[in-house]
């Protein structure tokens, strides 16, 4: 009979406990997936807070509004639109950032939350990248420039020469400093060598209906087609790279001159940082059929947006080139952070 030597049984020992090893780890991690694809499968089993860091009425927030109906009957539960509107998005953006990570508080968020706001200011309660956790890229929109019909211009031209004729006079609604109204705003007046007089606002909803009483000359804005088409309102232009099937006859900056003010706002959605991948996924995949639906993609394109759905990767490699961007954007409009 052949004896096994020390050396032999010690390594038999150890092969075996090296084998019971792998094998507790490949439990583990299966057992780990199973309550990763339980927990997918469970979510969500309370309603969802969406907040959107703007004022009620505007386009984000109809955005949230139409796809969260939509995502809410498909997961069974409540999906609950929040607008915590001020501080060009920050006040929302924070909030979210430093709520539980479980997939139950989302943002709205938007190139001015994650891509301008990182370059006007100094100190952020938030870190663009390093705070959030990506889900979906929902869509962008080019920003029509609307005056209200008091004003003497029909044109571009007609309004730099105003502009120019009376310097400082012309008043011009915004949504607060890094907003896409701004931005446009920004980016209009550098390449003009105009002056404006900006009425600040938290957002679109409050701005538009003082446009049409005409406490306000014009705005760069993202949801007043139907005023245009209405006859309340007049567009002159749009910030978009060619022309809008919902409004043909409505050229782009570039046509009337000013080739430099190109310039598309987008929405996305994120939740806090460390929120379970399985539960990014299942909203990811939740929002993305939302926005196949007919219904939910006639009410976005409405006003000439362009739907750009992604994948959380995607959208977070995204995100990082759009900071890039518009770094250069802002440097090449001599905007100044605070």
């Amino acid at each position: 009979m052949r004896v096994e030597s020390n050396f032999q049984a010690r390594t038999r020992a150890h092969a075996r406990v090296a084998a019971d090893a792998r094998l507790a780890l490949w439990l583990g991690a299966a057992a780990l997936a199973a309550a990763g694809a339980a927990h997918a499968q469970s979510f969500p089993v309370k309603p969802v807070r969406w907040v959107v860091p703007y004022a009620p009425g505007g386009n984000t927030d109809m955005i949230a509004r139409v796809i969260g109906a939509r995502i809410g009957e498909a997961m069974g539960q409540q999906v609950i639109v929040e607008n915590r509107a001020g501080a060009a998005t920050l006040i929302g953006a924070e909030f979210v950032a430093r709520a539980a990570p479980d997939g139950y508080t989302l943002l709205l968020a938007t190139s001015t939350t994650l891509a301008i706001n990182p370059h006007l200011y100094r100190k952020l309660p938030y870190d663009s990248v390093n705070d959030f956790a990506p889900i979906t890229l929902i869509a962008r929109v080019p920003m029509v420039l609307v005056v209200h019909p008091s004003l003497p211009v029909k044109s571009v031209k007609d309004l730099v020469a105003l502009a120019r004729a009376r310097p400082g006079q012309i008043s011009n609604g915004t949504q607060g400093t890094g907003s896409p109204s701004y931005m446009a705003s920004e980016l209009f007046k550098s390449a003009a060598g105009i002056s404006l007089i900006d009425v600040p606002y938290k957002g679109s909803g409050p701005a538009v209906p003082d446009l049409l009483g005409g406490q306000i000359s014009m705005l760069f804005d993202n949801t007043s087609l139907a005023f245009v088409r209405a006859g309340r309102l007049r567009a002159l232009a749009h910030t978009g790279e060619a022309r809008m099937s919902v409004a043909p006859d409505v050229p782009t900056m570039r046509e009337a001159g000013f080739g430099s003010v190109v310039f598309y706002p987008w929405q996305g959605v994120v939740a806090p940082a460390r929120t379970p991948p399985e539960v990014v996924a299942r909203l990811n995949a939740e929002v993305v059929r939302a926005l196949k639906v007919p219904e939910v993609q006639s009410r976005i394109t409405a006003e000439g947006a362009e739907i750009l759905a992604a994948g959380p990767a995607e959208f977070g490699d995204y995100i990082r080139s759009e900071i890039g961007r518009f770094g250069k954007v802002i440097r090449d409009a001599g905007v100044k952070p605070e």
